[in-house]
């Protein structure tokens, strides 16, 4: 559709059709090697072939996209040339390793990144988080009991595997989902690191570190459940609206 647009307005200025004829295929020159570069950048990043499905080559631009302020037009229009910071797992590092190789050569700043410190599934840190295992996270949509039993259940733990030896060499706090996760959810970081320090040590069981992490999720969830049962299909509406931001340069 651009290209079609363009040569209409190239025939309105009234150009001959050898002139129109080289800045058409200039043009195009142009479009198809910005295509290369993405295709040859995939491909050294991901590992693919001419022979991958189109959904593959084509999903990295897509996850690229919205690096770009040409993208929301209605927030950054005439500020083509503003630059975007992108918090992001590690998982995403590569999309956007990519997208600061290419940009300068379509005509964009480079992006940059704040890279979060991965949160891993319940079972541990070779698992992912995944919709088609419920047990592999807390959902926001999670009841009491469904929290308290995920945790006691399925929370990875790094404590040892009997009474004695617990008390003997304390806890691996290196695979403990329930400490990892109370690293992020506890907000008393004294009493996060007095926690670490005695399950370590042995003086206090994987059970007691899981009920605390049961106590904190199960507030934090119900807290989020009480506030979403407030919004309306309304507010959802005009929160998600195609709209400009007031006062967003003021």
């Amino acid at each position: 559709m651009q290209k079609i647009s363009l040569l209409v307005a190239l025939t309105s200025l009234g150009l001959s059709f050898s002139l129109i004829l080289v800045t058409w295929v200039v043009l195009s020159m142009k479009m198809w090697s910005g295509l290369q570069d993405v295709f040859l950048s995939t491909r050294g990043i991901f590992g693919f072939s001419p022979e991958d499905h189109i959904g593959k080559i084509g999903f990295p631009p897509v996850q690229a996209v919205p690096s770009f302020p040409t993208s929301f037009p209605h927030l950054f229009s005439g500020r083509d040339n503003l630059r975007c910071l992108i918090p992001c797992a590690i998982d995403q590092d590569p999309y956007f390793r990519m997208t600061r190789d290419v940009a300068p050569r379509i005509g964009y700043q480079k992006p940059a990144l704040i890279e979060s410190l991965f949160f891993p599934a319940l079972q541990g840190e070779s698992g992912k988080m995944s919709a088609s295992d419920p047990n592999s996270a807390i959902y926001v949509t999670d009841s009491k009991n469904d929290i308290k039993k995920k945790i006691n259940r399925h929370a990875f733990s790094g404590g040892q595997d009997s009474l004695e030896n617990q008390r003997k060499y304390g806890a691996n706090l290196e695979v403990d989902i329930p400490v990892k996760y109370l690293s992020f959810f506890l907000e008393d970081d004294a009493e996060l690191e007095h926690i670490k320090k005695e399950y370590g040590a042995g003086r206090m069981l994987t059970g007691e570190v899981k009920s605390r992490l049961i106590e904190v999720l199960t507030e934090m969830v119900m807290r989020h459940r009480e506030a979403r049962s407030a919004v309306t299909d309304e507010m959802v509406d005009a929160f998600m609206a195609v709209r400009p931001l007031p006062g967003m340069f003021d």
